[in-house]
């Protein structure tokens, strides 16, 4: 098996290109319970998701850590959301904990369904036709037929993004818009969501982090004025007596030969300061990693703990994070 911390990702990504994302699993939420289950779950207001508009969500302990950061998409009447295949038997242990106080509402994986990633505009314009055009923002969606089209969020050197949720075999039409020349590695992809800000959960990092660690606040991922669910209290007393302490940024080393896994110590000088959740090798030589790290260390010199003579370089994300301002407050 290849080690995932060897492969490379282009660089610059592919401006026009497609991969199949087979490390997620989509699983299909019906049932007369579905709404009132999710919403006692997970951190997004089900009244939002709709055909039209596809948010992310994350679900949490009684304590707030997140086990779970996912994607609602509304087909019918059902909900689908797209799991890690390597803590999609977790998750949904978890919430089958719950979904047993909703009779005649099911969880089921999807036979045949998969996401597909998409780099660049050309590929959703010829699936989605003209009616692409208008997914501006992030979670903007477009039925197209048994499929769903969905734009995410740019990287921050300004690649837009989607994902196409693929629930059954394409049409000739529709597979003429994927050909085999423009695709591309899942690594690609990947290398993309840490461009983009977008923080995945691996077996280190679950349950390690309040979601607004994770800037999943920025991603439209809380919702912060709907009512009760697992581990709400604890996400929204961060939020609203400003106690977050540490999030999400975006770093670059060169000269680190392997992608430095979950979970690897990002120090100053001597002092552990934050941690690793997603890397990237890339093919000019560097790494990118989006890491948790104290908001009052990040304005030092910071270094991977294995590679105390390479120096961090911190990278912009396309989204605001105010919280990310120094402070001496100890971290909550």
């Amino acid at each position: 098996m290849t080690d995932p911390s060897t492969l490379v990702a282009g660089q610059p990504l592919p401006a026009s290109a497609w991969a199949a994302l087979e490390d997620q699993r989509i699983v299909r939420i019906a049932g007369s319970g579905t709404d009132k289950f999710l919403q006692g779950q997970f951190s997004q207001n089900l009244t939002d998701v709709t055909e039209a508009f596809s948010p992310r969500a994350a679900a949490s302990t009684p304590k707030g850590r997140a086990y779970c950061l996912t994607r609602m998409v509304r087909d019918g009447d059902d909900v689908l959301l797209a799991l890690p295949e390597d803590l999609a038997d977790h998750i949904t242990s978890q919430l089958r904990k719950y979904l047993m106080l909703f009779r005649g509402t099911t969880m089921e994986v999807v036979d045949g369904a998969r996401v597909l990633g998409i780099l660049g505009d050309d590929i959703a314009r010829r699936f989605g036709e003209d009616a692409a055009l208008n997914l501006h923002n992030p979670g903007d969606s477009l039925v197209v037929g048994q499929h769903h089209l969905i734009r995410t969020e740019n990287t921050a050197e300004g690649l837009p993004r989607y994902e196409l949720w693929q629930l059954g075999e394409f049409s000739p039409q529709q597979s003429e818009a994927f050909p085999e020349a423009e695709r591309t590695e899942l690594v690609d992809w990947q290398a993309s969501e840490i461009a983009a800000g977008i923080a995945r959960l691996t077996p280190e990092s679950m349950e390690a982090y309040v979601p607004q660690m994770l800037n999943w606040q920025h991603v439209l991922g809380v919702h912060f004025k709907k009512g009760c669910y697992t581990g709400q209290e604890v996400i929204a007393r961060m939020h609203f007596l400003g106690q977050l302490k540490k999030s999400l940024f975006r770093f670059s080393a060169t000269g680190v030969d392997a992608a430095p896994a979950s979970g690897t110590s990002i120090k100053a000088g001597e002092k552990t300061v934050g941690e690793v959740v997603n890397s990237v090798r890339l093919a000019n030589h560097s790494v990118q990693c989006l890491a948790v790290v104290r908001h009052n260390a990040v304005d030092t010199p910071l270094h991977l703990a294995p590679h105390p003579d390479i120096t961090l370089e911190r990278l912009a994300l396309p989204y605001s994070v105010p919280e990310q301002q120094q402070s001496d407050t100890p971290d909550t």
